[in-house]
């Protein structure tokens, strides 16, 4: 197993934990309690394992080249609770996908600003940059992935509180199974290893950018 993955797995754990505890405290505040009555509002990563999504789908996209995906238990909401529904279902749906673009932002400032610290010698400044880069490109993989509109991911739910009433209520009858189908589907393509292609160059693209050439070219050598 390359060094690359052994780094990229538990920061994409604890990025999907990040993503669902989100999720618990927008529909905290949006009125639903549900989540943190059921003590999933927490970084303990135990209450968020999904035996397939956290454990089994990673193990298969490290021997089969799929791009990695993962995701944790999804934490339970009420819709019924909600103050105003479907403003506040896009809100917490959109929580675990700004979440993961904030992580992904905060590491580009990181990044950075290790880097540049001339104090610490070429190498180590080089692994910290591995490990930025590692923590912008997976968190960036987890908002795009899941932007995509098929349910259960959050973009379908997104999708469905845009949509006129008539055209919501017809794709809310989309089947979680059917749309997961789809997307593995989709996945099998290779448009989302394209995606997840793209991703990768566009931060290599920002870390040469704005790393010193001698750690850039360390780089190479993990």
């Amino acid at each position: 197993m390359s060094p690359i993955i052994i780094i990229f797995i538990p920061i994409l754990f604890f990025s999907v934990v990040l993503h669902e505890c989100a999720h618990g405290i927008a529909a905290y505040r949006c009125g639903d309690d549900t989540a943190k009555l059921m003590g999933r509002i927490t970084l303990n990563p135990i209450p968020h394992i999904d035996l397939f999504g956290t454990i089994i789908l990673p193990l298969i996209a490290i021997f089969s080249g799929i791009p990695l995906i993962a995701w944790a238990k999804p934490v339970p909401v009420n819709p019924l609770n909600f103050r105003k529904p479907r403003r506040d279902d896009i809100i917490v749906s959109s929580a675990g996908i700004f979440t993961n673009i904030l992580v992904a932002i905060t590491a580009g400032l990181f990044l950075i600003i290790v880097a540049n610290f001339y104090i610490i010698p070429n190498k180590i400044r080089a692994g910290l940059t591995l490990f930025f880069l590692s923590v912008i490109i997976i968190n960036l993989w987890l908002a795009s992935f899941n932007l995509i509109p098929l349910p259960p991911l959050d973009g379908s739910h997104i999708l469905a509180n845009i949509l006129p009433y008539s055209a919501s209520r017809t794709y809310r009858q989309i089947p979680p199974l059917m749309g997961m189908i789809i997307l593995l589907l989709i996945l099998y393509s290779g448009l989302l290893g394209h995606i997840f292609n793209i991703i990768i160059r566009i931060t290599f693209v920002f870390a040469g950018a704005v790393t010193p050439d001698s750690v850039f070219a360390e780089l190479g050598k993990f």
